[in-house]
């Protein structure tokens, strides 16, 4: 398959259009910085400004590079690059949702960082990391934040009801009852979103596809026994019922930042969140597990995260300058401010500071990256979540059974992977 756009006259005759993407005729001035524009998909309020601050330092430092920042919503970003790549018009860096970047490279729209400036430490990034931003055996991303899941709780309601972290989900539902008859607050509230239930298919051992063999597992007995347990967890003493709503994951949120419910199952996204919640002005009050197991006795959560792509059409001079910021943002002394503004965790050990590791929230996701697991080489692989989250708000709200939302969403992957059978 052709990787990037390699070709010289091709990259000369796209020159015109990446730099009218940057939007600053000195990008095309020899004598002049040369201006970049970098698509940031983090928080506009929480996170966007520790960024902006050091595009700030990395100026200072590279006095031939101008920093054009955009935020871009994330839940927009994916389908605006697409387009804007299609096109020839996409910015020369883009932080790419780990799940995106092979889907990119398979167009073509991203350069092969192999051997460049950006990953001149390599080595140093947490592998499985690096191994997740590959596609066809070519690296396309350098990890700049990761995540996973973890069962969040609070210390303060488990103490008071004797009980400790659930290693099972059979635990949990123990441990909820109890929380609810010594507290009066309920133990547990999952979520409908397929992303959050992708937990219960590792716990028994199976996923949606299973890629190497090019079928599609979503329906199979393993996962219809984790869906199972996934809608068990919507009623009884203790666990609170399914939210349906579009405001389904605020309301979660708020509740357990307030007290309002003991656990919830959250990422490292939300560390500076929960903060900010009367549960845990004390920030030592927070406590982080392992996602519970299944049935398998398997325990773990999908790794998440985010990488700097660099965009192949750029012309020669915007790859250069792009791949020195990429290799700037990503290195361990940026991450480790990141790390300490954002309350996000580093993508490489050296970034994990006493300083950074002092945060209670960083320090118990770390304690969990080992169990995380990381996703699929298969482009289409995020997408496939899609029909999940149709088909599972409709199962726990009791409006279709689980065998019917699990046949509708085999019949909607089979459309997304049209090579993989059933």
């Amino acid at each position: 398959m052709r990787r990037g756009i390699a070709a010289t006259a091709l990259v000369a005759s796209l020159a015109l259009a990446a730099t009218a993407c940057n939007g600053d005729d000195s990008g095309s001035d020899s004598s002049g910085p040369v201006t970049i524009t970098w698509w940031d998909t983090s928080n506009a309020t929480n996170e966007a400004p520790t960024y902006k601050a050091l595009i700030k330092e990395f100026e200072a430092a590279n006095k031939d590079v101008k920093v054009k920042y955009v935020n871009v919503q994330f839940d927009q970003a994916q389908n605006k690059f697409d387009t804007a790549a299609g096109s020839k018009g996409a910015p020369d860096v883009l932080r790419s949702e780990v799940g995106w970047t092979p889907a990119f490279a398979k167009k073509s729209y991203l350069l092969p960082l192999d051997g460049t400036e950006a990953l001149a430490d390599q080595a140093k990034f947490k592998p499985n990391l690096i191994e997740q931003a590959k596609y066809e055996g070519k690296t396309y991303g350098v990890p700049l934040v990761t995540d996973t899941l973890a069962l969040v709780y609070n210390k303060a309601l488990f103490e008071k009801a004797g009980v400790e972290a659930p290693k099972t989900w059979d635990d949990l539902k123990k441990a909820a009852a109890t929380i609810k008859a010594k507290t009066g607050v309920d133990g547990y509230w999952g979520s409908t979103q397929a992303y959050y239930a992708q937990s219960f298919l590792y716990g028994e051992g199976t996923d949606t596809v299973d890629a190497a063999a090019k079928k599609i597992t979503v329906n199979s007995d393993a996962a219809k026994k984790a869906y199972g347990t996934w809608l068990s967890l919507f009623s009884g003493k203790g666990l609170h019922k399914a939210d349906t709503t579009a405001d389904a994951y605020a309301h979660i949120q708020d509740a357990f930042v307030n007290g309002k419910v003991a656990a919830i199952v959250q990422g490292p996204w939300e560390i500076t969140n929960f903060y900010k919640g009367s549960a845990f002005k004390d920030k030592a009050n927070l406590g982080i597990a392992t996602v519970p197991a299944g049935s398998t006795g398997k325990a773990g959560a999908p790794t998440g995260g985010h990488n700097l792509s660099v965009y192949a059409g750029s012309d020669a001079a915007h790859q250069k300058a792009a791949l020195k910021f990429v290799n700037f943002m990503t290195s361990a002394k940026s991450q480790a401010t990141i790390a300490l503004k954002n309350s996000t965790l580093p993508t490489r050990d050296d970034a994990y500071t006493a300083e950074v590791k002092a945060d209670p929230g960083i320090a118990g996701y770390q304690g969990v990256l080992a169990a995380a697991q990381p996703r699929p080489a298969l482009p289409e692989y995020s997408s496939l979540w899609g029909p999940l989250d149709t088909e599972l708000p409709k199962i726990a709200g009791g409006k279709e059974s689980l065998d019917k939302g699990l046949s509708n969403a085999e019949t909607a992957i089979a459309k997304l992977v049209p090579d993989f059978s059933k």
